[in-house]
């Protein structure tokens, strides 16, 4: 194999660290913003197990609260009958759920957000791995020696 000049060398490393940037620094943060968006519902449908578990022990009696319109502007509320709740689905749909029904739609619907959050970050390690092997081929085509094991660390936590 013949060897590569100077000039070869600098364009190809060029490549790299473009590729590295351009291609998978991207993808990584698309993919971790995604899971991070996935963690936020799950969050959020754990809340809403948490205030379904609070109202079922009400057993049903009036409930007063706030009610936020946007822009934290609140206003009083009374619920007459608590013994259902809307719960969103997406799209702008919400259904109508009594307490047992909404509990199992939460605990359906948190299994299929943590399945989807295990895929991404499945996903991310992938990515992390194609970066470290570009990182380790840019290493080779530099000459440099590999760093030892107790100096590195990774820069992607």
């Amino acid at each position: 194999m013949a060897m590569l000049g100077k000039q070869q060398v600098q364009e190809k490393v060029l490549q790299y660290e473009a590729f590295i940037s351009d291609v998978l620094q991207r993808d990584l943060q698309k993919v971790l913003e995604q899971r991070d968006e996935v963690y936020e519902k799950i969050a959020q449908y754990l809340q809403l197990k948490n205030v379904i578990e609070r109202l079922q022990e009400t057993e049903g009696q009036e409930l007063k609260t706030q009610v936020d319109l946007g822009c934290n502007f609140y206003v009083n509320a009374e619920v007459p009958d608590t013994s259902t709740i809307f719960v969103a689905l997406g799209y702008g749909f919400f259904v109508e759920l009594t307490f047992p029904e909404a509990l199992a739609f939460i605990e359906k619907k948190n299994k299929l957000l943590t399945e989807l959050s295990e895929a991404l970050t499945k996903d991310s390690v992938k990515i992390k791995a194609n970066i470290r092997m570009v990182l380790e081929g840019l290493r080779e085509l530099q000459g440099l020696k590999d760093l030892p094991e107790e100096t590195r660390r990774d820069i992607f936590l």
